[in-house]
């Protein structure tokens, strides 16, 4: 692109959409996508396939014959062209998989042989955050500077979802290289939170939450530093994991740190949270520390969808994460709300604070010291076709959101790094934190830590994220599931009121405990609405 990052500003003059690919021409109306039939494909509007479609309901709908492959991508392509590119301008989109027809007439072709046998997403359409590498299309990390970057191959998440029988159908906008909560780039612009469009959508996974919740796609994938799967999940009604250190191979991601970053799913339901971690999880040579986590998976994450999970259940209250002024209130009512709800179905909740909590998490990240040496293998793992040759190169060039000089210049000094006397001290304190942890949750025979993912509610665009809970699982390598607790009052802007994520986290491996009980919650509340500003399509 012609002009130079720094000459852009952050009010909306940034070019929003990569405009590499052809123009995708959608072989339906917009009536016959939601309604009728297109090319001989039965519409995907059913009286048995809600808008809110799952990987349950649309294998359903294919084994019924209501339904096919090409029709669903159809149908979420004109979501896409009507309320990203139009109405709300959501800007959570950077590109269209332009093969995405052609790929879903061939899943057709061969559903109609082996009635998808052996593929457990068949057909899932998949939003993919653009810092997960796509060898088919270009993997940017939102940022000009890598806006003709094709890797050489599938980020490892990917092409296990691609193995799965899952779709890619789109790239997402996310917060430039991953830095920061809010989800604005030099390539994609600001995303909107569709709940409220003076709202940011969290971050730095923003976009894939943002077109999950508009219902644009049915799986989204998330990389999570400090707290960027589960922050856009809070601010939008889903669900993020963050898995266990070593569970999920962060193999082909622009990396921001070597031992904070992890990966995982941003969906609606936990049951296809589950159904995505099934597909993902596994041990892969190329991110040696998935090493540890061989032998520790579960047959299936699915066997742990128990609707009975939280009776019985003792869950900690983690009172150190809940704000005690009047900007909390919104959030503390839903926490409350929450427990009551946990309290009916059978749980007991233990009110905990956990010693030294706010020392131990003050100036415990890790990125600023990792980030360049992880950037700069990154460029490498390109091969020749990488843009760029390393982190120094890429902030000489400039082709990048002004908002993020000071940190990347920041980064680009650090001189000793992994030997820095502050990243041992560093590294010190979250070995302690993690102890801290495990002795409340020993001592008071908990499952489960509970809190709110955002003490306050998301902020508005133009902001800066504040008050995220998210250390303490990334400051620890724990485990944390985050979903759909509820809504603050409505008002003007956010007519269903501001969505609140409420987060458990539990001890290495617990993944199957925390599904469990989160399922729970939801199949007892049915908490999650989705935004009006995406309604079905007339």
């Amino acid at each position: 692109m012609a002009e130079n990052a720094a000459t852009w500003s952050a009010a909306g003059s940034i070019p929003r959409r990569l405009s590499l690919l052809p123009a995708l021409a959608l072989t339906c109306s917009l009536s016959a996508c939601d309604g009728g039939t297109a090319g001989g494909n039965a519409g995907v509007s059913h009286p048995d396939f809600p808008l809110e479609a799952t990987v349950r309901t649309i294998h359903d709908a294919l084994a019924a014959g209501t339904l096919t492959c090409e029709g669903l991508v159809e149908y979420y392509l004109a979501r896409i062209e009507a309320y990203d590119d139009q109405g709300p301008r959501l800007n959570a989109i950077l590109a269209v998989n332009p093969s995405a027809l052609e790929t879903a007439r061939e899943m057709d072709r061969r559903y109609a042989a082996d009635g998808g046998e052996g593929r457990p997403l068949h057909c899932i359409p998949v939003i993919v955050k653009d810092n997960f590498d796509t060898a088919d299309m270009p993997t940017t990390g939102a940022s000009v500077g890598l806006a003709w970057s094709i890797p050489p191959d599938d980020a490892f998440l990917v092409r296990r979802l691609r193995e799965a029988g899952a779709l890619v159908l789109a790239k997402s906008n996310l917060t430039e290289l991953a830095r920061g909560g809010t989800t604005i780039s030099s390539l994609g612009g600001q995303t909107r939170n569709p709940y409220d469009l003076a709202r940011t959508p969290g971050g730095s996974s923003g976009g894939t939450g943002a077109a999950i919740a508009a219902n644009f796609g049915v799986l989204g994938t998330g990389s999570d530093t400090g707290q960027s799967i589960r922050s856009p999940a809070s601010a939008q009604s889903l669900v993020g994991i963050r898995a266990t250190r070593g569970l999920v191979s962060r193999d082909g991601v622009i990396p921001v740190s070597s031992t904070q970053d992890e990966v995982g799913p941003i969906v609606r339901t936990v049951e296809d949270a589950a159904r995505m971690l099934d597909a993902v999880a596994g041990y892969d040579p190329s991110d040696p520390v998935t090493a540890l986590g061989v032998g520790r998976r579960p047959e299936s994450y699915t066997d742990a969808l128990d609707p009975g999970a939280l009776a019985g259940a003792r869950i900690g209250l983690v009172l150190d994460l809940m704000g005690g002024e009047a900007v909390h209130e919104p959030v503390n009512a839903v926490v409350e709300d929450a427990v009551s709800a946990m309290e009916r179905a059978g749980a007991t909740i233990v009110r905990v604070r956990i010693p030294r909590l706010a020392e131990l998490t003050q100036a415990i990240a890790l990125s600023g010291f990792e980030f360049r040496i992880a950037f700069n293998r990154y460029l490498e793992s390109l091969g020749s076709g990488a843009p760029l040759r390393s982190l120094a190169d890429f902030v000489e060039r400039g082709d990048f959101h002004p908002l993020f000089r000071p940190g990347l210049e920041a980064d680009l000094s650090v001189e000793a790094g992994l030997s820095d006397p502050e990243y041992l001290r560093r590294l010190a304190r979250r070995r302690e934190l993690r102890e801290s942890v495990m002795v409340i949750i020993a001592d008071n025979g908990l499952d489960a830590l509970l809190y709110p993912h955002q003490r306050r509610l998301v902020v508005p665009i133009g902001e800066d994220q504040v008050e995220r809970n998210g250390v303490l699982s990334n400051s620890t390598g724990f485990p944390a599931i985050t979903f759909p607790g509820g809504f603050s009052e409505p008002d003007a802007s956010a007519p269903l009121g501001v969505p609140v994520g409420m987060e458990l986290l539990g001890p290495e491996w617990t993944e199957p405990t925390l599904i469990g009980l989160a399922y729970a919650f939801e199949q007892a509340t049915s908490v999650r609405r989705p935004p009006e500003s995406t309604p079905p399509l007339p």
